[in-house]
């Protein structure tokens, strides 16, 4: 089946240990440790998914078709839309992985072929474990297309190891306020941990596939230090303001996503010259190291398990949305 008929069948495939604080803001760290420094950087291509919502999209590209365990990463966004013009991402299936949708400013409202609703708002979370297979919508509320507004945030995809590719769906939603949370003694650094642990926050989500994430804002002057497991990989990506990364000058500002090389911790910084703070979301995880199929809205192992969830889908087999209510 040619990749073109696939998207005739698809409209859209998808919205697309502890710290202890120091005066200083910058934790200590065990002697010997290595600070990650930066490796190499990846520019966010723009482009637009669904049914027309602007996206900016470090991998997958060309030349990149993913960072294990990490398969996609798209940031929604920003967009200011005029009364009428919201746009989202109309029914479409998943199989394989799991989505995690973090909106930081406007709406999300979610359906699902398992009977499942939800409206997501500015700072909330939804970890959705698409598993065996199932249809889901992620639309702007009717509210946000009638008047008009803005739309802000980011959907990661999380690759499945193959022994759990089967998996039953789920989903996990997090209101804003039941996100952890901390900052540095100096108030210069606060992170929100989605899953993993910064600081002294650790992340509430259940996760097939162990990683971090967490979003950080660093004020001008901000200088942190914390440990990640060394056998992870680790990413930073960029989404307003410069950041330093390291221990040397390398930098990453807005829109770039950067890849840090091996290391058993991270080190961050924000020049006290700046104007703005840096707004960073981090990404770590060991890599699964399987082979990779994927076709649109499936992530798989094989070919053959590709087809197969295409053959499902047109048979009905992953469910349709209910309409009711």
């Amino acid at each position: 089946m040619e990749r073109r008929d696939f998207h005739k069948l698809v409209v859209g495939s998808a919205l697309g240990g502890c710290i202890a604080r120091t005066e200083s803001g910058v934790a200590p760290v065990r002697r010997g440790q290595r600070v990650r420094e930066l490796e190499s950087v990846l520019r966010g291509v723009r482009s637009r998914e669904g049914a027309g919502f602007p996206v900016r999209r470090p991998f997958p590209v060309a030349g990149v078709p993913q960072f294990d365990p990490f398969v996609l990463l798209d940031e929604m966004g920003p967009v200011d839309w005029p009364p009428g013009e919201a746009k989202g991402a109309p029914d479409h299936p998943h199989r394989g992985f799991e989505t995690v949708t973090y909106v930081l400013r406007g709406a999300v409202e979610h359906r699902d072929s398992f009977g499942g609703r939800g409206l997501l708002g500015p700072g909330d979370v939804q970890w959705m474990t698409a598993g065996s297979g199932l249809v889901h919508s992620e639309m702007p509320p009717q509210s946000l297309v009638d008047a008009g507004g803005p739309m802000h945030g980011f959907q990661l995809w999380v690759n499945l190891p193959a022994r759990q590719k089967w998996t039953r769906p789920r989903y996990q939603e997090l209101s804003s306020r039941h996100i952890a949370r901390d900052q540095t003694s100096d108030g210069r650094s606060t992170v929100r941990v989605i899953a993993g642990r910064a600081l002294g926050a650790r992340g509430t989500t259940e996760t097939h596939t162990p990683i971090s994430y967490h979003h950080w804002t660093l004020a001008p002057g901000a200088d942190v230090r914390f440990d990640v497991p060394e056998e992870q990989r680790v990413a930073l990506s960029v989404f307003g303001g410069s950041l330093r990364i390291g221990d040397g000058s390398a930098t990453a500002d807005d829109g770039t996503f950067a890849v840090l090389g091996q290391g058993e911790s991270v080190r961050m910084r924000c020049d006290a010259s700046r104007s703005s703070p840096a707004e960073v979301l981090l990404l770590a995880g060991a890599p699964i190291g399987e082979p990779i199929a994927r076709w649109g809205p499936f992530v798989m192992n094989t070919d053959a398990e590709i087809q197969q969830a295409v053959d499902d889908y047109r048979a009905g087999r992953m469910g349709t949305i209910p309409r009711s209510g």
